[in-house]
């Protein structure tokens, strides 16, 4: 069978038991149910061959599964897999929100911004009458009151008066259709940013709430009902673990069913990740509002710095700066989209988890918890916390355990299974215990498994493929859990619901980040920059050019008398060296020392003084 007619096949069975199941009036989705079809044939208790092509007794048996599982309403296994699949048709990432409310609203004023520039006005009727469209077209746009409230119209009109007035109507008809759209983008920001400024000075602002002020008391509030359902959740999902462990040691004998706990407590595990994912934009949402806040604050102050009291203002200076508060208060109005798109998706994630609720009931458990004390995962991870709980490195040769003083990033490592104990999933048949990191982090091919008790760690090392294949059978038989501890990659045949989304978008993974330095080579491949390359054609063209005048010219030379000794002069001499001369002999010569001897300078008898001098130097011969 090709692909395209294993496809349809596919496609009828899934309208078939959609239709079935409508029949019985009970409404499915066809995303729905291409997971549940998925689910039945991956589940081996009912022993569908993928390999081989389904026979017409095997294609009733799959609709005849998948219509029971499907209008089962006690079923909290398949109201997880509903809440799944509504959670990912509905949810997605800030920007991508965004961008939706952008385009629908962008779809809805399209008939008015073509009606204006389609328009081939010629009277003055028709003339007013397309002012009019222009100005709706800016409060439709903008966001700031009715269209249909008579002083925002005014308001409105006179604020576009001043920027935009109706005698330049011939010049805007004049633009083509894509300079139209662009300049009454640029026509709503200004007026938006005049509208707001006048609302600041207390000289208008009709139809315009105070978003700042709402959103301060809307995204607190949001936050406390978002906090108090997950502690809602984290409560029955506390009770739910703590009697499903005393049925297992046999302290309840005749107690509820241990499968229906179990899938009540998967539910109520999915619905909790649910709710902190809509925690963590609410919180970006409240960082978001207390920076635009900041931004609308400094804003506006500039802009009366600028304005002043002053007749006219340069509009290069004061447009600009209108434009830039339509941007900020956009914003707002974004936040105030978000914020009601997540208090929607908390408000109907809520009837997902009823039915086991209205099964389970605190009144129907309270004789099975009588005398034993609940605990909550932070006690949990308390009570195995410590040098006692941790795991001895040492002990194992060929696996690598990971702990927070000895890894950068500890905290940020994607943790497998969602942080839930992979050993309790396998041993206990799908229970959901939370994992303690300070035990030790397994790390094995690439992936991080937390466990819940030193010996569950040292277990589940002993043979990790064993445990892993064994979690994947669970997760075959519970196929909601597929989705709730992040199997996809282990399971090619089921993907995320809403084909051609992200997988990641409902799924938070931490990201291990860590600073890095690389060295390399200023060139480590020889550049050949050729000096001569012209990209430019009329360049090229002119030294064509330059080069074909060159061929009619004659080269000329001449000497002046100034330049007759100006020229290059070359001198090579040998270079200096060291010389040395050695004689025979050393020889020597002494001469006497010269010796006088001066007498009769004292004076004598006579009275006149006679000197006389005598040689007393010795010859040659004699020394």
């Amino acid at each position: 069978m090709s692909r395209a007619q294993a496809e349809s096949v596919i496609k009828n069975i899934i309208r078939e038991i959609a239709q079935e199941c409508a029949s019985k009036g009970q409404a499915v989705s066809e995303t729905l149910v291409a997971f549940m079809v998925k689910a039945v044939v991956l589940d081996p208790a009912n022993e569908f061959n993928v390999d081989r092509t389904l026979t017409k007794d095997d294609v009733q048996k799959l609709i005849k599964i998948c219509v029971d599982r499907l209008l089962d309403a006690r079923s909290a296994a398949l109201d997880t897999v509903k809440m799944q699949v509504y959670f990912d048709m509905n949810y997605t990432s800030r920007a991508d929100f965004l961008d939706e409310h952008r385009r629908v609203l962008e779809q809805r004023l399209q008939p008015v911004i073509r009606e204006i520039t389609d328009s081939r006005a010629r009277t003055r009727d028709e003339l007013e009458s397309l002012y009019r469209k222009i100005v709706s077209a800016v409060l439709l746009r903008s966001g700031l009151g009715s269209p249909t409230d008579i002083a925002v119209v005014r308001e409105a009109t006179a604020a576009l008066q001043s920027v935009f007035p109706q005698t330049e109507l011939g010049t805007f008809m004049s633009l083509v259709k894509r300079d139209k759209e662009r300049q009454l983008v640029e026509l709503t920001h200004i007026v938006t940013g005049i509208r707001l400024f006048n609302k600041e000075c207390g000289k208008g602002g009709e139809g315009i709430d105070d978003l700042p002020a709402i959103l301060n008391e809307a995204v607190p509030a949001t936050t406390q009902n978002v906090d108090a359902a997950i502690q809602r959740s984290c409560d029955v999902a506390f009770k739910y673990t703590a009697l499903i462990e005393r049925i297992m040691v046999g302290e309840v004998k005749e107690g509820p069913s241990i499968k229906a706990l179990k899938e009540a407590l998967i539910n109520i595990r999915q619905h909790e990740s649910f709710l902190r994912i809509i925690l963590n934009d609410v919180i970006s949402c409240a960082q978001q509002v207390e920076m635009l806040e900041a931004q609308l604050g400094s804003r506006l102050e500039q802009l009366q710095a600028t304005v002043q009291s002053k007749t006219a203002v340069p509009t290069a200076q004061v447009y600009p700066q209108f434009i830039n508060l339509a941007h900020i208060w956009s914003g707002f109005q974004d936040e105030m989209v978000l914020l009601s798109v997540l208090s929607n998706i908390l408000a109907s994630l809520e009837p997902f988890t009823k039915g086991h609720k209205e099964v389970f009931t605190a009144e129907m458990m309270a004789p099975f918890l009588e005398g034993m004390h609940v605990r909550s995962d932070e006690e949990r991870i308390r009570d195995t916390t410590g040098e006692g709980h941790r795991v001895k490195p040492s002990d194992f040769k060929h696996v690598e355990w990971l702990f927070p003083e000895t890894t950068k990033n500890f905290e940020r490592l994607p943790l497998q299974y969602r942080g839930y104990c992979g050993w309790a999933l396998a041993q206990f048949d799908r229970l959901l215990l939370p994992g303690n990191p300070d035990i030790g982090v397994l790390r094995y091919n690439d992936r991080y498994y937390v466990f819940s008790s030193k010996e569950a760690a040292y277990e589940f090392a002993s043979d990790p493929n064993r445990f892993i294949m064994h979690v994947a059978e669970c997760a075959k038989v519970s196929p909601e859990l597929i989705q709730l501890l992040e199997l996809h990659a282990q399971f090619a045949t089921i993907t995320p619901y809403t084909q051609g989304k992200d997988q990641g978008q409902m799924i938070e993974k931490p990201i291990t980040k860590c600073d890095m330095g690389v060295q390399t080579e200023v060139h480590p491949i020889e550049s050949n920059i050729v000096k001569s390359y012209e990209w430019n054609e009329w360049e090229l063209r002119r030294k064509a050019i330059k080069l074909t005048n060159l061929r009619n010219k004659v080269t000329h030379s001449m000497q002046t008398n100034l330049s007759n000794m100006r020229r290059d002069n070359v001198t090579q001499v040998y270079l200096p060296k060291d010389t040395a001369s050695q004689t025979k002999t050393d020889g020597a010569s002494n001469v006497p020392k010269p010796q006088t001897f001066l007498a009769g300078l004292r004076g004598g008898q006579t009275k006149t003084t006679v000197m006389t001098k005598v040689d007393l130097t010795l010859d040659v011969d004699q020394t």
